[in-house]
């Protein structure tokens, strides 16, 4: 928890603004169900959007200032707390999380959501080419192909820059991943098929391969090493180079 009061530029943060933008946020998360958290709520352009949803919500913002200021506007049950994010303890029970992303800590709050429990749904606002890239358009990343198994991430929309305040020098895009309910890989096996997804990234003259498959695809080459890690890793050889 910081101890002064930081500036708008030291944040990193860059308000939403347009209201058809906003409106899209409100419509995809009331597709989902469930109590609310947003972070990043700034002065609240989409937490009172979001609190005429009627569900339980609760806004985490690190501005003290801010939170001071939006506590004062919102009614019983939504809650506003001041706390970094990236620390805030995300509940077991499930729940869904909305956030406009510093576009500095994307990758950080990526690898933060994934790996917390509970949630079952996330719609993001980040940067177009982060936004593209994590959605597996135009080839999966491995962050992307690590994490598939267990979420669906799909890419929701584009965000002009004038959509916000101050302006950025890029587009944002907005995300959503859902926690699939049957996983197509095992829990128990996560660390080591995030593992497999590593080697088979880095490993030479395989730069293009790796981004062509699928998310059951990639499932389906990490099966094999379950039974046999040495006939596992012939096998997921071949495979690939059947698809060259």
């Amino acid at each position: 928890m910081r101890t002064h009061r930081p500036g708008r530029h030291e944040l990193g943060q860059n308000f939403l603004i347009d209201r058809n933008i906003i409106e899209t946020v409100v419509r995809l998360v009331d597709g989902t169900t469930g109590p609310i958290i947003e972070f990043g709520t700034g002065d609240g352009a989409l937490t009172l959007p979001l609190e005429r949803l009627g569900r339980p919500l609760t806004g985490v913002e690190i501005d003290d200032r801010r939170t001071a200021r939006l506590a004062g506007r919102v009614q019983p049950p939504t809650k506003i707390v001041t706390a970094d994010f990236l620390r805030f303890p995300l509940p077991k029970t499930p729940h869904v999380l909305v956030g406009n992303l510093p576009f500095h800590l994307t990758t950080a709050t990526l690898r933060h959501l994934l790996a917390a429990p509970g949630w079952t749904d996330a719609v993001l606002l980040m940067q177009w080419e982060v936004a593209r890239r994590r959605a597996g358009v135009g080839g999966a990343t491995m962050m992307t192909a690590q994490w598939w198994p267990w979420f669906d991430f799909r890419l929701a929309g584009r965000v002009p820059a004038e959509a916000f305040r101050p302006r950025p020098g890029v587009d944002g895009g907005l995300l959503t991943m859902t926690r699939r309910e049957r996983p197509l890989v095992d829990d128990a096996d996560r660390e080591r098929y995030q593992d497999f997804v590593r080697r088979v990234f880095t490993s030479p003259g395989r730069d293009v391969v790796p981004k062509r498959l699928t998310a059951r695809q990639w499932a389906e080459a990490f099966r094999p090493r379950r039974g046999n890690p040495a006939r596992g890793r012939g096998a997921s050889s071949n495979r690939t180079g059947r698809r060259r």
